[in-house]
């Protein structure tokens, strides 16, 4: 009599491929949240460093040659930000190196930006 259907040896071949299959696809899920959670830590940051820098432009003041310190909260993470004004050539425009960190970390940048602030008239 022919018996029909999957030897012992087929069945573990397939079994090992299903897992070697899954285990891929849980690696790659495990990197994208990974890198999801830091990306939007860094997007907070930048955002935190786009509003320091509006808000010296809003604000009309000249800012004087040195270093801005503070710290700022968005989006349930909290930030440390460090601005050095330095002068520029005509003496009529500051530049602006903003530094945000995370608060727990602060030797690690998350973000920087430079901008021009030109003085008010």
């Amino acid at each position: 009599m022919n018996q029909r259907g999957f030897t012992l040896l087929e069945i573990l071949v397939a079994l090992a491929v299903l897992a070697i299959a899954l285990s891929a696809t849980i690696k790659g899920a495990g990197s994208y949240l990974s890198n999801e959670g830091y990306l939007k830590e860094r997007t907070l940051a930048h955002w935190v460093a786009m509003n320091k820098v509006t808000e010296l432009r809003v604000s009309g003041q000249w800012p004087n040659t040195g270093q801005l310190k503070g710290d700022a909260s968005m989006g349930n993470a909290d930030f440390l930000w460090t601005i050095n004004v330095t002068a520029f050539e005509g003496g009529d425009v500051r530049r602006l190196d903003v530094r945000v960190t995370p608060e727990d970390d602060p030797d690690r940048p998350l973000s920087t930006l430079i901008a021009f602030v030109g003085k008010p008239s």
